[in-house]
Order: structure tokens, then C-alpha cells, then sequence
């Protein structure tokens, strides 16, 4: 199987569970690039196991961070992401999972998911992108209404689980500016951490 499942970057693992997402925001680096370093993230087929993860996962030197995230929204495939970090965490339990997530996962299973990660998942890392819903919608690109909405109480869900959750935005794409100080408000109220990514024209060099 061609797929790359698993990579590196900096130094730190990363793990590419599907290219289906509920976004399509305008900033991606998935929209101008086919690869990261060098590294081909299309998937050649959604059709793959927990397994298949851990054998590519097992190729690769752990270090002190697992994160899952590639080119698309990783809870889309929250079964065998849950596979896959009980498998690290019984292998290698010094190691930190975080999870890179768009916070749409409990409006698509209808259901609030995050009591199942807790033990499995250190850190959240989710996608505000703005500071109101109609920024979010403009920038993010939803394939459902309300949206907005459904990352804030995702957002909360995780705090209310008392697992670390921060709250990110894609600052300065293409010269446009967020309130960033509104969004910190946001997290704070949703008892989150902030933080705001630079958006870089090329992507990863």
C-alpha cells in the first residue's frame, strides 16, 4: 500500500488517518501543495486498519510527541485513531498524543465523543479560525450550518474533560487580520488555551 500513514516533521511524528474532511478552508496548505517535505499525503485509499497505522507507525523512531494530523480531519476515522493511540499508549506511555481537529467531530457522530478519548488524548488542538460565525464560515469554508457553534462546544467538551484543549487561528491570510483578542476571550470563556498560527504563503519548506 502506497498510502503514507505516518510521517515526520521537526522532528515530531505525525499520522495521516484520511483526506475527507467537513472543511475546506481557504488557507490549507492542501489546497496549493500535494505534499509536506516532500511527502505525498493523498491517500490512495481511505480503505486501511488501525494495523496498517501501527506497522507504518513502528518504522519510526518515537520521540517525546504523536500527533494526528495530516491532510484532512482526523476524528473523521475516530475508531481506529482510538486503536491506534491505545496501542502508543500501552508502548510507549511517555509519550504525548495531541489531536489537530476542526471540533466537528460530535456534530458528525451525533454524539459527544470526547469522554471516549479521555486517557487516550493529552491535548486538543482545535480550529477556531475566527471571531464570529460569519468569519468562520467565510474562512473555514463548512459543509454544514452552524459550524461555528459546533467547535465551540467541542471545544468545551474537552475542557469539561479536563483535557488540555487550545483554540487556534490562522492569523494574517493574505494580509487579513483576526481579533485576536476577542478569540482569546472565546477560549478563555470555553476554559481553553489560545493560540494563533502565522499563515505562511508556501506552506512547510
Amino acid at each position: 500500500m502506497a498510502n503514507i500513514l505516518v510521517y515526520e516533521l521537526y522532528g515530531k511524528i505525525y499520522i495521516n488517518l484520511t483526506n475527507r474532511c467537513t472543511n475546506e478552508c481557504v488557507f490549507c496548505l492542501r489546497q496549493d501543495k500535494d505534499d509536506v517535505c516532500g511527502q505525498t499525503l493523498w491517500l490512495d485509499s481511505e480503505d486501511f486498519t488501525a494495523q496498517d497505522v501501527i506497522e507504518q507507525l513502528n518504522n519510526f523512531k518515537i520521540t517525546s510527541e504523536i500527533i494526528f494530523c495530516g491532510y484532512g480531519e482526523p476524528l473523521l476515522k475516530a475508531d481506529i485513531l482510538k486503536e491506534v493511540a491505545a496501542y502508543i499508549k500501552k508502548h510507549y506511555p511517555d509519550v504525548k498524543i495531541r489531536v489537530n481537529t476542526n471540533g466537528h467531530a460530535n456534530f458528525v457522530y451525533k454524539r459527544n465523543i470526547v469522554p471516549e478519548l479521555k486517557g487516550l488524548i493529552d491535548e486538543f488542538s482545535v480550529s477556531l479560525n475566527g471571531a464570529t460565525s460569519e468569519e468562520y464560515d467565510e474562512l473555514s469554508q463548512p459543509k454544514f450550518e452552524g459550524a461555528f457553534d459546533e467547535v465551540k462546544k467541542f471545544i468545551k467538551a474537552c475542557a469539561d474533560e479536563n483535557i488540555d484543549v487550545t483554540a487556534t487561528v490562522v492569523e494574517g491570510y493574505k494580509g487579513r487580520h483576526i481579533n485576536l483578542e476577542k478569540c482569546e476571550k472565546i477560549a478563555a470563556d470555553l476554559g481553553a488555551k489560545f493560540r494563533a498560527r502565522e499563515w505562511i504563503e508556501n506552506g512547510y519548506s
